[in-house]
């Protein structure tokens, strides 16, 4: 056989394609893994995130303790025990206003730009920024647990339903990440989308059962709080942290709050990603 006739040997084949949610799931990873080293570059933002809700434990263990009243207490250790549910909500909501600034951030600096040039899922760059910040909050909750403990808080139901209450934090944290991605989309620049996180956090947070007992609330004020998605987590952790305090309100959240606090996290995620998704492919339009 002569070398005019001889076979072609195959060239090297192509890599399998992953499909529409194989490809994003890698893009969002590398989006992610991107945003972390970032992160790791600057200290001092997880550092002065620390600080924040470290603050809150000691101002209100040691300075509002001995005054307020749980379940007929005013103990300042029941209400340590009792307030350490809701700077755990509280610090993985706050952490929303620093993930719309990031994404606003990236919009100024033309970063987005540059990734809309790629061959890559376009709802990949938020969801691998949201997955950075949740690695990000999961840590501040790890120092922030060890805080905690150092001031007297303890939980009392076993290391199983303790783990499910900080998943539930989580889910919390990473629902209301997609509400500040969608704030830092939506505004001009960096200091903007911390303002605007903050404007609407901080009645979230302090109209619940965070640092005081429903139950106290005038009737109007107090049926918000419980159907607050907030005041769901909150109830929720306190039992599977076995701490005092749960709230005997009859309101259904409150009744069930474990499968509260999940639906309103997942309606949350699936309602504010398919909006912050949608934004951002029309600016990128």
């Amino acid at each position: 056989m002569t070398a005019s006739t001889a076979p072609a040997r195959p060239g090297p084949t192509a890599p399998p394609s992953l499909g529409g949610v194989g490809q994003s799931a890698r893009d969002s990873l590398v989006v992610a893994k991107r945003n972390l080293l970032r992160m790791s570059r600057i200290p001092e933002v997880v550092i002065f995130g620390l600080i924040q809700p470290i603050m809150f434990v000691v101002l209100f263990s040691y300075v509002f303790g001995g005054s307020m009243n749980v379940g007929g207490s005013t103990n300042s250790e029941v209400y340590r025990e009792f307030l350490m549910a809701g700077i755990f909500a509280q610090t993985v909501t706050f952490a929303t206003a620093g993930a719309g600034a990031g994404i606003a951030e990236d919009m100024h600096k033309g970063l987005i730009d540059r990734f809309r040039s790629l061959p890559m899922a376009r709802g990949a760059v938020l969801t691998g920024r949201t997955l950075a910040d949740l690695v990000q909050t999961a840590l501040t909750l790890v120092v922030l647990a060890l805080v905690a403990a150092l001031v007297g808080w303890r939980f009392h139901e076993g290391v199983l339903k303790a783990l499910a209450a900080f998943a539930l934090l989580l889910l919390l944290g990473y629902a209301f990440t997609w509400v500040g991605a969608l704030i830092g989309l939506s505004v001009r620049t960096p200091e903007a989308a911390t303002s605007g996180g903050l404007v609407w956090l901080f009645p979230v947070t302090f109209v619940s059962n965070a640092f005081v007992d429903s139950t106290r609330m005038t009737p109007w004020l107090r049926h918000i709080a419980d159907w607050n998605p907030f005041s769901a987590t909150v109830q929720a952790c306190r039992e599977l942290f076995g701490n005092p305090g749960v709230s005997q309100s009859d309101a259904w959240p409150m009744q069930h709050p474990v499968l509260a606090s999940l639906i309103y996290s997942v309606a949350i995620i699936a309602l504010f990603r398919t909006l912050a998704v949608r934004k951002y492919r029309n600016s990128a339009g």
